[in-house]
């Protein structure tokens, strides 16, 4: 197979995990990475990287080697100072390298929305591609830009672009480089950082199948369709429980009110954030935790093959990974 497919956000968690599964199905890879970024998810990888930002003028000339784009990039954070970065990124960005790949001559785009674009059912309903929460209701910047950016992404594609839309739950497993907030959740646990929880849930999926699920999106979605890519909805208590079977170590049993974390982080970002003081927890963050993240991915499942494979081994995964990369020392599980 000599197709070359240009992938943004290869660094990343998603990204390195995707990149390897190109190059296990025989595709040539071409990865943009900005200037500075480490490389580390990438290393010893027979890849050809490029620098560059999304937003770069020139850089369709950077991808018209290529027959695919894989636009996985985006900027995460919630941090409310953060909000014109994340609409830079996000947003202009997913605009600039869509009109790019046009110029280019790329022949189908998929594009890395999330759930976060989607929003939730308030009273903890899994909801499908077909739900839409009001953009007013999205908890935070970062799901507000990652709303635009999907928007922008449905124009190209009504404007005859091939782009299909792929929409992660919350992935869990190896290269989780940051890591993620679900990654630091398990990082939490492992460390013993963890007395008690929030009563909240979410959509878990492996990683490697979000990766298949993009490749799977390239063979056969539908340009301006998007595809819920995620797998089983559990409450933290169950993830937690999860990881006490799979690491020998004791779950918390005690429940935080959710009024205690909202007044902490509220302190933090609001009080002691201006004065030069790092926050610890982000507002959104907790406000986000307030009602379960469930969905439904009966879609990709059904149209795509996505699939759907355990969700206990893909946490004793990313538990292996975390020991073995350092991330936890003294771990004798």
């Amino acid at each position: 197979m000599n197709q070359k497919m240009f992938v943004t956000g290869g660094t990343g968690f998603v990204g390195a995990n995707l990149i390897r599964l190109l190059l296990q199905e025989g595709y040539q890879v071409k990865a943009l990475v900005r200037p500075g970024n480490p490389l580390n998810n990438l290393k010893d990888l027979d890849i050809e990287t490029v620098q560059g930002n999304l937003n770069d003028p020139d850089l369709s000339k950077k991808m018209r080697d290529c027959q695919g784009l894989f636009h996985v990039a985006a900027h995460y954070s919630l941090w409310q100072k953060d909000r014109d970065q994340l609409y830079q990124s996000n947003v202009l960005g997913t605009r600039q390298i869509l009109l790019s790949a046009k110029k280019a001559g790329i022949e189908r785009c998929i594009y890395t929305s999330s759930v976060a674009a989607i929003g939730l059912d308030k009273t903890g309903k899994p909801v499908d591609e077909s739900f839409q929460s009001p953009v007013e209701d999205l908890i935070g910047e970062y799901k507000k830009s990652k709303y635009w950016a999907e928007q922008e992404a449905i124009k190209a594609a009504k404007s005859g672009q091939e782009v299909v839309i792929v929409n992660p739950s919350t992935p869990i497993g190896p290269w989780d480089i940051k890591p993620t907030p679900t990654g630091d959740i398990i990082l939490r646990f492992l460390r013993r950082q963890m007395p008690a929880y929030v009563e909240t849930g979410l959509n878990l999926i492996d990683v490697r199948d979000v990766a298949k699920g993009h490749l799977l999106a390239w063979e056969k979605g539908k340009s301006g369709d998007r595809y819920i890519l995620g797998h089983q909805n559990l409450s933290l208590k169950e993830i937690l429980e999860m990881l006490s079977q799979i690491t020998g170590l004791p779950a918390p049993k005690n429940t935080v009110p959710l009024w205690l974390p909202l007044a902490v982080a509220w302190c933090d970002e609001k009080l002691l954030a201006p004065l030069g003081k790092t926050p610890s927890v982000p507002l959104d963050g907790v406000r986000m935790s307030a009602h379960p993240m469930y969905y439904d991915a009966s879609k990709a499942v059904r149209e795509l093959g996505l699939p759907q494979s355990s969700i206990q081994q893909a946490l004793q995964d990313a538990v292996d990974w975390f020991i073995q990369n350092h991330y936890v020392k003294n771990m004798d599980l």
